[in-house]
């Protein structure tokens, strides 16, 4: 039935970011044609499908690692310790290369100002559901729950995995043709509130350097993955895409999640390994943070007349900015509000340089979860073939 289901779905995600590419490039051009009502109306429906997706999301979280859990059995453990050790390598990484890129931004002659107050697009309406569970809490009872039915024999409990998983299937094919309309109030609010062309036109220098770097740094990441092989890396890049830019218009990783979980499904070797993995690291694994926030601590301090930090500095600021991430939540912005004490204590901070730094990373966020998801993706690649190595040498017969 999954497979059935993928197959039905796959039409769509294929072209996916032709009609997300659509829907922007139309907004942006036909923006003075689209009545203020109509927009209103259509952010409105966008934060109602996304207050629809988070109310789902533990349940899909929790049926993830369930049936994940049961089918590793008693490998549950090491394939978990893995993905923390994965995540944390990747995220020190990421932030520590960035010190590089900081140190050259710092030698240029830049200059940051603060942003415009910009205007503020209303929804028509508000629809939020409650949140009955902690995203955390059903990750966890997703696992422990997996960890204790994979001790039994597994027939036993087929009853209980078998409809969850046929459930989540169905919410996550759904949600993908839910994506474009979901999609569409996020931009029309993006260009209503200036946003788009703040980025263009007054932080163009230091907003070039940041992505040029984050694409650098994924490219790289993706390539790796796929042995050096060019056309592999474009393939599993132009399998991300779809979710890589849902994540750019809602500027939330949690609630694109059921989309970056159908495309990391399509490019990994156990599509359900790769989905958890997606699940349990969405919240923590954040690429485009860790080089994003980095670049512009180095391009504040520059502004501001600070020194540049030493190597050692940045490592340790590098270790408690790893450790914070395991607080964040993947939400708008939600990236950078537990770092400001980080950068306070470790970086010497003033007040004016956290709120200067708060507006400018909200300013591009778009980017940063696009960039988030992309690691997302690569890193639940990377899982899957650490777990597929790790298989095949406890499984291959011994020589001698």
């Amino acid at each position: 039935m999954r497979n059935l289901l993928m197959k039905r779905a796959d039409p769509m995600l294929h072209r996916m970011p032709l009609i997300l590419l659509a829907i922007i490039v139309s907004i942006l051009l036909f923006n003075t044609a689209i009545p203020l009502s109509l927009k209103e109306t259509l952010y409105a429906v966008s934060l109602t499908i996304k207050s629809v997706i988070l109310f789902m999301l533990p349940m899909i979280i929790f049926s993830l690692l369930l049936k994940t859990m049961v089918g590793l059995a008693n490998r549950a453990t090491t394939i978990i310790t893995l993905i923390l050790i994965c995540l944390c390598a990747s995220n020190y990484a990421a932030t520590f290369i960035s010190h590089f890129v900081g140190e050259w931004v710092y030698h240029l002659d830049l200059s940051v100002i603060r942003p415009n107050d910009a205007g503020n697009l209303s929804p028509a309406f508000v629809f939020q559901l409650p949140k009955l569970v902690e995203n955390n809490h059903a990750l966890f009872a997703g696992m422990i729950a997996g960890m204790i039915l994979g001790q039994a024999p597994l027939k036993r409990f087929q009853w209980i995995v078998q409809p969850l998983d046929w459930v989540t299937t169905r919410l996550l094919c759904g949600i993908a043709y839910l994506i474009p309309l979901f999609v569409t109030g996020f931009v029309i609010k993006l260009q209503y509130d200036g946003v788009m062309q703040m980025i263009l036109k007054d932080y163009l220098a230091i907003f070039a350097v940041i992505i040029s770097a984050q694409l650098s740094y994924l490219f790289l990441f993706y390539l790796v993955l796929n042995r050096f092989n060019i056309q592999g890396t474009w393939k599993s890049i132009k399998n991300i895409l779809p979710a890589a830019m849902a994540g750019f218009a809602t500027m939330s990783s949690a609630a694109v999640l059921p989309l970056t979980m159908n495309s990391v499904a399509n490019d990994t070797i156990n599509p359900d390994l790769a989905r958890s993995t997606v699940s349990v690291t969405t919240n923590i694994h954040l690429l485009g943070d860790c080089i994003a926030i980095s670049i512009f601590a180095y391009a504040l301090m520059k502004s501001f007349g600070m020194p540049m930090p030493t190597v050692y500095t940045f490592a340790v600021f590098t270790c408690y900015f790893v450790i914070a991430k395991f607080s964040v939540a993947a939400v708008p912005a939600g990236g950078i509000m537990v770092m400001l004490p980080v950068l306070e204590n470790h970086l010497g901070f003033s007040p004016e340089m956290l709120s200067l730094m708060l507006a400018l990373y909200v300013l591009l966020d778009p980017v940063v979860t696009a960039m988030n998801v992309m690691g997302n993706g690569a890193l639940a690649k990377l899982i899957d073939q650490l777990a597929a190595w790790r298989s095949s040498m406890v499984t291959s017969p011994t020589s001698g």
